[in-house]
């Protein structure tokens, strides 16, 4: 996995997400998934390419159930991209690396 990805969990999910100015795009997934897994280079990639502008975070679902309810998440992947402590935008299905682009540009 690529440095500067974070792992959040309920203990730093508030900190790390709807107390930080800076924009952040979390992708909900399971080891088990996939289309997680399929998604998974083009999300470290986005991670490389826009480190420094964008944070960005996992959350596994079956090991943070409450932060996948609470945040409403019915089928992973799902990213939600968050700008000023508020969701901006929501994806559920893997993007690839030109589609995960195109919504982190509309982020900044």
């Amino acid at each position: 996995m690529s440095d500067g990805i974070i792992f959040l969990t309920e203990d730093n999910y508030e900190q790390e997400v709807l107390q930080t100015p800076e924009p952040i795009v979390i992708d909900f997934y399971a080891d088990w998934c996939g289309p997680c897994k399929a998604m998974a280079p083009a999300f470290d990639e986005a991670a490389l390419n826009y480190g420094g502008k964008v944070r960005f975070a996992k959350i596994n679902v079956d090991e943070q159930k409450k932060l996948a309810i609470s945040n409403k998440v019915m089928s992973i992947p799902t990213l939600l991209f968050f700008k000023n402590g508020e969701q901006a935008d929501r994806v559920s299905g893997a993007l690839d690396a030109t589609q995960l682009a195109g919504r982190l540009d509309a982020l900044l």
